[in-house]
């Protein structure tokens, strides 16, 4: 968790977040690769321990989403994984999703439905709204939805 003490430089946090909003504009086009190159260069400028901050769980979050995207599955785990650790990521239930998602991808149904079930507690069917139905479907089968 942040400590009160702990605050980002101003000038840090405005080019941090430029990078960011490119990122988030890259992505709603579809630019995946792009967008994870401006990711990169935003966590570039997180300050160490960069597991201590709330910039690290939504860059991450959008990195791991970008190599979802491209089919990068391993790629996409370990970057969510360690959004996970950062403030605030673990109950969030995107990154639940994205991880459940991903661990389904990968062959691993049992981890699949543990994430993916966190993804629904957090955020109901609606999380699932704007993404391949199978997802869903499959969680349908190891729970009562």
């Amino acid at each position: 968790m942040n400590s009160p003490s702990l605050q980002m430089d101003d000038a840090v946090y405005e080019r941090l977040n430029r990078l960011c909003q490119a990122g988030n504009e890259l992505t709603r086009e579809g630019r995946f690769d792009a967008a994870v190159t401006q990711f990169n260069d935003a966590w570039e400028l997180v300050p160490e321990p960069k597991k201590d901050w709330e910039a690290s769980t939504w860059i991450l979050t959008a990195v791991g989403d970008c190599y979802f995207h491209l089919g990068d599955f391993k790629s996409a785990r370990s970057v969510l994984e360690y959004a996970v650790r950062c403030p605030g990521g673990l109950g969030n239930p995107f990154i639940h999703l994205r991880l459940g998602q991903v661990m389904l991808e990968s062959g691993e149904a049992d981890r699949a439905a543990d994430e993916l079930m966190r993804a629904y507690m957090g955020a109901g069917k609606d999380i699932f709204a704007e993404d391949d139905p199978k997802y869903l479907a499959f969680l349908g089968t190891r729970a009562q939805l």
